[in-house]
């Protein structure tokens, strides 16, 4: 995101914006820090640019508003983060290879730890560059994916433990089904409060202990111990779906463009790709100067539905790869120029990143990772 003049600028050379609700942001934020309490730090989650909502805005706004570090996928979103200005203390939570380990260490970050191989590649990086690198060891209690396994943590520990160039600040695990199954979610935990305790006796002790993301913030208290990972809260969406924590969160992103043509269809009309569709009787279509690149997906689901003048009008024909017809035959008088809302609230009627994620066949994330990084971030001020 730029100053405001030339974001203004940029953004009016779009015809399709996303817009950020700065207000909204800090205020799920603070809602999140008032329910773990200050005994807990947040570590507010703005992979993927902050779930397509602009990492270095909501990182700044997160950090203004009580979260205490960052955490990223990968290094060059962290460098992003640092090129913006930002201080705060990030954990790369995927891979890092050894050779983005000096810069990983020049920008001060935090990496992720889950295998031998690993710890001695950056034991041997770290050393040569005679600096220490911090780690998070991570922990797989039952994911089955990135993690060292529980019965092989201990080990592991003692090995960097032993090696001088490596200090290992946190440990953490992932929770598989904290939004689906409580039960499954109380065996993960149970197992990394087994392993916690086997490494204490071992005389291990880790600056933070994390595991809590979104649904099991929610879900569960013991999970959260000195350190939170929230990343859909954040942006006021309820990871659980049971609409609880949407009655204190607020959705920040709003996705709109502007209709490009209005042209009426006699009968027997095609209107796209293939001629898929075709008008019935006569109707108006208009034309949306957004389509799958924008991350409105084509196949094999898509979006239903857009608001016009407050009004869903439904998308018919294929999505193109920058255009996507409606049928605004009910709504009258659309213009070129006039707002269509694709995710968000327009008068009185909203479509949630929910309610596309159902049409999708998909997730909340899904919905709001896949709009595209070309559109312009306008961030809106309280």
């Amino acid at each position: 995101m730029l100053g405001d003049g030339a974001e203004n600028r940029l953004s009016a050379a779009f015809p399709s914006r996303v817009t950020i609700d700065a207000g909204a942001l800090a205020n799920n934020v603070r809602w999140l820090k008032s329910r773990v309490g200050d005994a807990v730090g947040l570590m507010a989650v703005v992979k993927a640019d902050a779930y397509g909502h602009g990492a270095p805005h909501v990182a700044e706004i997160a950090l203004r508003n009580g979260a205490d570090m960052l955490a990223v996928a990968n290094i060059g979103e962290a460098s992003d983060l640092r090129k913006a200005g930002i201080q705060a203390p990030i954990l790369v939570l995927s891979y890092a290879p050894p050779e983005a380990v000096p810069l990983a260490m020049a920008l001060k970050l935090r990496l992720t730890l889950y295998d031998f191989g690993q710890a001695k590649q950056y034991q041997s990086v770290a050393r040569s560059a005679r600096d220490t690198l911090k780690l998070h060891l991570k922990v797989d209690t039952g994911m089955g994916r990135l993690g060292i396994p529980s019965e092989q943590a201990l080990p592991l520990c003692e090995f960097a433990r032993d090696q001088s160039a490596l200090q290992l600040e946190g440990i953490y695990t992932h929770f598989s089904t904290a939004d689906s199954d409580p039960a499954y979610l109380a065996k993960q935990l149970d197992r990394f409060q087994s392993l916690l305790s086997q490494l204490r006796a071992a005389d291990f002790r880790f600056r933070f202990t994390h595991a809590a993301n979104s649904a099991a913030l929610l879900r569960c208290r013991a999970s959260h111990f000195n350190l939170v990972r929230p990343g859909l809260l954040l942006y006021g969406l309820d990871p659980l779906g049971d609409g609880m924590a949407t009655k204190e969160l607020q959705p920040a992103l709003r996705w709109t463009t502007s209709i490009a043509q209005v042209k009426t269809l006699p009968p027997g009309s095609p209107v796209g790709y293939g001629n898929t569709w075709r008008a019935r009787r006569q109707e108006t279509i208009a034309v949306l100067p957004v389509g799958y690149a924008d991350g409105l997906r084509r196949s094999p689901r898509t979006w239903r539905e857009v608001l016009i003048h407050g009004l869903r009008a439904p998308v018919v024909g294929r999505v193109s790869m920058e255009k996507t017809t409606i049928n605004v035959s009910h709504i009258p008088d659309v213009r070129i120029g006039d707002e269509a809302t694709l995710l968000g609230r327009q008068g009185d009627d909203e479509i949630s990143a929910e309610e596309i994620a159902g049409w999708l066949g998909s997730i909340t994330y899904e919905v709001l990772a896949s709009i595209a990084p070309r559109l312009p971030r306008t961030l809106l001020l309280p």
